[in-house]
């Protein structure tokens, strides 16, 4: 019996691994003699811990590299897989220039007793990058990356192998937490989750947390759709974001007060 945290198969050379820092889910399909990862976790030294982790499923070199969205915990290892190419959707690089040093920043706050760690990465944005969607084909094995709407953030994609039916969702489905609001945008996300459906047919790699099914994206996009009725219904009773939240919802407190402090700019402009 696999353990929380082994490697899984999903399909033919299409592995998954849950870490219990941050429960982060990394995502990796074999390619005739390479290997594609799908993030690259929170630093270097965690990226080359992924790379000797690599070596238990397959004896081939990582040769490309795609990041599912900006976040510091996806993409700062980047660096530990250069040169290969690195592909994610163009404001994944330009968040990455703009506002990866803010980030390295906040983190330090976040984990002090990590600062020295995060002060050595490298930001490496992706290289190669896209709008709405990009086909890969890596030693004649398909992969579609897809960006399907602002949601998580402005620049989450999706990466779908269609010869195993596995998609790796990144941040666009949480199963260890309800979805994390701080960059998001509430009102557009249940739209994003609903086109995330039709493509969900097999397993399901969130960001973070166990491996889901259609089942389940189809629960929490329920739950991201009444968040976003909710927005609607207590800003035009002139709650504000705190408020709204404490009047409840699908999700804690806590996180409805995020998401309604997102959504209120919007639509106080509207």
């Amino acid at each position: 019996m696999a353990g929380l945290y082994d490697w899984i198969e999903h399909g033919d050379g299409v592995f998954s691994k849950r870490y219990e820092c941050l429960d982060l889910n990394i995502g990796v399909v074999v390619c005739g003699e390479g290997a594609l990862v799908i993030d690259t976790r929170a630093h270097h030294e965690q990226a080359r811990r992924l790379l000797e982790d690599l070596s238990r499923i397959t004896p081939h070199p990582v040769r490309w590299v795609a990041n599912t969205h900006h976040h510091w915990d996806h993409t700062f290892g980047n660096a530990a897989f250069l040169p290969v190419p690195i592909w994610g959707h163009e404001r994944c690089a330009l968040a990455l220039r703009l506002r990866g040093e803010q980030m390295r920043r906040e983190v330090k706050e976040w984990a002090p007793g990590s600062a020295g760690l995060f002060d050595e990465v490298v930001i490496t944005p992706p290289d190669h990058t896209f709008d709405r969607s990009a086909t890969l084909t890596l030693a004649g094995r398909v992969i579609e990356l897809r960006y399907l709407g602002r949601g998580h953030t402005d620049n989450d994609i999706v990466a779908l192998v269609p010869d195993a039916g596995v998609l790796f969702a990144g941040d666009l489905v949480e199963e260890s937490g309800p979805p994390a609001f701080h960059d998001a945008f509430p009102l557009e996300w249940p739209e994003t989750a609903a086109a995330l459906l039709p493509l969900a047919s097999g397993p399901v790699v969130p960001g973070h947390g166990a491996v889901v099914d259609l089942g389940f994206v189809q629960a929490q996009q329920r739950d991201l759709a009444a968040v976003a009725t909710l927005a609607l219904e207590r800003h035009a009773l002139g709650m504000t974001p705190a408020q709204a939240g404490s009047a409840g919802g699908p999700f804690p407190v806590e996180v409805l007060a995020i998401a309604f402090a997102r959504a209120w700019p919007g639509l106080e402009m509207g």
